[in-house]
């Protein structure tokens, strides 16, 4: 169960940084190279596409990080395990606190009823962006690492166990 639980998590979280470093590294700089009006209308479409989803999936992350931290809370990696969800735990404060605010505005802008300073804010969306990146890497290596710790662990007493077994049956 546990090991099922790390696996879960890890690719949960895995996959979830892939999409926001996509966004950081890819997506941003193609909507930046569109021309007119069609770049901040690509941002309020992302904005709304991803800002339905990303709160379940940052959500969802912190909670099977939690879950795997209880789990494991005798075992080795636990450290790293309460780490990696102590670093989700920040990239959804910084989430809530710093860019959704901006994400909801812009969401709603269209080529008529955007404010003036538009482009700056989201280029401050952006530079948050890429400091919430930075840190949901850090919690999926941190997160990594007991996986391999943990798995490796339990893998030692399932063959202690399996050894025992076998020299306790008539040969």
């Amino acid at each position: 169960m546990l090991s099922t639980l790390q696996v879960v998590t890890t690719v949960i979280v895995g996959l979830m940084v892939g999409v926001e470093f996509s966004v950081a590294v890819i997506m941003s700089r193609i909507l930046d190279a569109l021309p007119g009006d069609s770049r901040q209308q690509g941002h309020a479409h992302g904005g709304r596409l991803l800002g339905a989803l990303m709160p379940f999936w940052y959500g969802g992350s912190l909670a099977l990080s939690a879950v795997w931290a209880v789990a494991a809370r005798d075992r080795p990696g636990t450290r790293l395990v309460v780490a990696a969800a102590g670093l989700l735990l920040l990239s959804v404060l910084m989430s809530v606190l710093l860019l959704v605010p901006i994400n909801n505005r812009n969401k709603n802008w269209t080529p008529e009823n955007r404010p003036a300073d538009w482009e700056e804010q989201l280029g401050r969306w952006s530079r948050y962006h890429y400091v919430r990146v930075a840190v949901i890497i850090a919690a999926f290596a941190v997160a990594s690492n007991p996986s391999r710790m943990i798995l490796r662990a339990t893998s030692a007493r399932t063959s202690a166990s399996s050894a025992a077994t076998r020299r306790s049956l008539p040969a």
